[in-house]
């Protein structure tokens, strides 16, 4: 008999509130499943994993200076992907989230660290948009497009969010 593959792996390409929310929902409940789980953020989805209220100390360039500046820091600064309206429709969708006793972005990603999810950020991404180790948040790892495509190759679910 074959054995089953029980892996679950995932591009987190958007930096969009809802679509960040999804992709943890997916991940926690593959997790739960009993699935091996790995998120790999690249580029706009580097966005939910940067520290809130954090400055880079390091050494950047004016452009890395200008996405620092321009891109939400954390899962509290995301916007939603479709009537945003300048940050109320963010605002609405989490007291909404709230009132039903839906886990927030945050509680999410606390959960899908001890459900032992693998979340890598895309290190190529960190480079093109100066975002230094540091700006992230801890408990994360690091790597290129072969360690997704590594994990995606023996996965039986490919996501792209």
């Amino acid at each position: 008999m074959a054995e089953e593959n029980n892996n679950t792996t995932m591009v987190v390409f958007s930096g969009d509130l809802d679509k960040a929310i999804a992709s943890f929902i997916i991940a926690t409940g593959a997790a739960a499943m009993g699935d091996r789980v790995t998120m790999f953020f690249t580029f706009w989805g580097l966005n939910v994993l940067r520290k809130e209220n954090y400055t880079s100390t390091e050494n950047k360039n004016f452009m890395e200076k200008m996405f620092g500046k321009m891109m939400p820091k954390g899962p509290g600064k995301l916007g939603l992907s479709k009537m945003n309206m300048g940050g109320m429709g963010a605002k609405m969708m989490k007291k909404v989230m709230k009132d039903k006793n839906i886990s927030t972005l945050p509680e999410l990603m606390e959960m899908a660290k001890e459900l032992d999810v693998n979340i890598v950020a895309c290190t190529m991404s960190m480079d093109v948009l100066g975002i230094g180790k540091d700006e992230l948040i801890d408990g994360i790892d690091y790597g290129g497009v072969a360690t997704y495509l590594g994990e995606a190759y023996d996965a039986k679910v490919n996501l792209f969010i």
